[in-house]
């Protein structure tokens, strides 16, 4: 026998128009602080960056594929990696739907990690997806946006990511089980493993000059999580303990 409260469909209804006040006030400081992104100051872009795709090599501005909008999630691949992390391989399952009407809306998506292009594009064919990926194997990108950090930092507890510096979670002694256990997964140790951080950084092409205009990391990638909005509407919520996705081709079949 169910041990939450129950009740007839009147009382369930007054409940929820009650809980419907409150999502509706949630909608409207979403969009507040939507607008309040959109109205940060844009900085310039100088550097040169190079980056390896499908198509050959290409620049920041080449990324945007014509379009004046680029959104790049940054994808937890190193270059020591054998395998892309779980978490942003569950987050980019859902890229393939809604990438092309990006596209078609003046927006660009696009991934960017470190490990090459050869083992991105068979990371890519594995899962399936068809969404554009970059390397930035041969370039400052990862770095100079706080998504990647070397082996130096790392040691010296001079990692600045989530606009804060020093010694971070994933880089604690002993690593975290789940750092251990994605690092496993990914076919390296946590300390490599926890060398490249996931994030989302914006960007826009205006008369030729390409401005960085947002970027946001660690929980601040929630939202584009898309099975998490899925699960906070289920009967019982996130109901985690521990970490549980995989890979979508790790699941023994149901």
């Amino acid at each position: 026998m169910t041990t939450h409260a129950t009740g007839t469909r009147e009382q369930w209804l007054t409940a929820r128009l009650a809980l419907l006040e409150t999502e509706k006030a949630l909608t409207r400081r979403g969009d507040e602080l939507a607008r309040q992104r959109q109205a940060l100051p844009w900085v310039r872009v100088d550097k040169h960056y190079r980056f390896d795709t499908e198509s050959g090599s290409a620049t920041l501005p080449d990324l945007f594929d014509g379009r004046a909008q680029l959104l790049v999630y940054h994808f937890m691949f190193g270059p020591d990696y054998k395998a892309g992390c779980p978490s942003c391989s569950s987050i980019a399952d859902s890229f393939n739907g809604f990438f092309i009407h990006l596209a078609n809306h003046d927006v660009t998506l696009t991934a960017v990690s470190r490990a090459s292009i050869d083992k991105l594009q068979a990371y890519k064919r594995r899962m399936g997806w068809s969404f554009p990926w970059a390397s930035s194997r041969y370039s400052d990108f990862n770095f100079d946006f706080n998504v990647s950090f070397t082996e130096t930092q790392q040691r010296a507890g001079d990692v600045e990511y989530n606009y804060q510096r020093g010694h971070h979670a994933m880089d604690a002694e002993p690593a975290p089980a789940p750092v251990k256990q994605f690092a496993d997964t990914c076919g390296t140790d946590a300390k490599t493993y926890a060398r490249d951080r996931p994030g989302l950084s914006a960007f826009v092409l205006e008369d030729g000059v390409v401005y960085h205009t947002y970027s946001t990391y660690a929980r601040g990638l929630d939202a584009l999580w898309g099975m998490y909005p899925w699960l906070d509407r289920a009967p019982l919520g996130r109901n985690e303990t521990g970490v549980w996705w995989k890979r979508h081709d790790e699941y023994a079949q149901r």
